[in-house]
């Protein structure tokens, strides 16, 4: 099992990532992790990593792939299954996570998509900020990470949805209904992913699973 976490910010992708790779026994590759990890270790990359966030910069693409792409390298040794959290956040960096995947015959089988309306994210951030003590983490940031995530996010999941990999669930919910939910749909597609083509696949919506049950309320 392959899959791509992407979701806004207070989704709960983190949360969401690790249930799924204990549940299939496969690498969390999350990448906040990968630079903090490189850094502490003094590692080339992580030189590099450095240099950017003392200078206040961004780490660049090709840096963040690097790391993403050794972290490929480890989980194919290990069995092949992965999750990645973090990453992409643009359709430029998809496009070129989805070449860096395919030359390790590692593309995602699953992008799982954690829709969210913005007021709960912003509920649920400015929760955490405040109780991480975060200044920085006041309501008109916050709205404009959202507002970026949404302009950007928008492209990458129309194009995972063409591919015939995205399933959308409804992170609304209750974090253990919406992990429930995930594994659930995960296990039914397993055994289909080596013998249907992406190209005969079809996005998979959950989002309105709830309500179909009566379980919204």
């Amino acid at each position: 099992m392959r899959v791509l976490m992407v979701a806004p910010p207070g989704a709960g992708k983190g949360t969401q990532g690790a249930v799924i790779a204990a549940h299939f026994d496969v690498a969390h590759i999350a990448t906040g992790d990968l630079l903090r990890d490189h850094v502490a270790r003094g590692t080339e990359l992580g030189l590099a990593v450095r240099h950017h966030l003392d200078s206040g910069d961004l780490v660049p693409d090709e840096i963040v792939l690097d790391m993403v792409r050794d972290a490929m390298v480890a989980a194919k040794e290990r069995g092949g299954g992965y999750v990645l959290d973090g990453m992409p956040r643009n359709i430029a960096q998809a496009r070129s996570l989805y070449r860096t995947a395919q030359t390790l015959g590692m593309t995602a089988n699953v992008a799982l998509h954690l829709k969210a309306e913005d007021d709960e994210l912003m509920r649920r951030l400015l929760a955490r900020a405040a109780l991480e003590h975060r200044a920085d983490d006041t309501e008109p940031v916050i709205r404009r990470r959202l507002a970026l995530y949404q302009d950007a996010t928008h492209p990458i999941i129309a194009w995972y949805a063409e591919r015939g990999i995205l399933v959308s669930v409804d992170a609304m919910q209750p974090v253990e209904r919406v992990a429930r939910q995930i594994l659930t749909a995960l296990e039914a597609m397993r055994p289909l992913l080596e013998h249907v083509p992406e190209h005969a696949r079809r996005p998979v919506d959950l989002t309105g699973l709830g309500a179909a049950f009566g379980l919204d309320a």
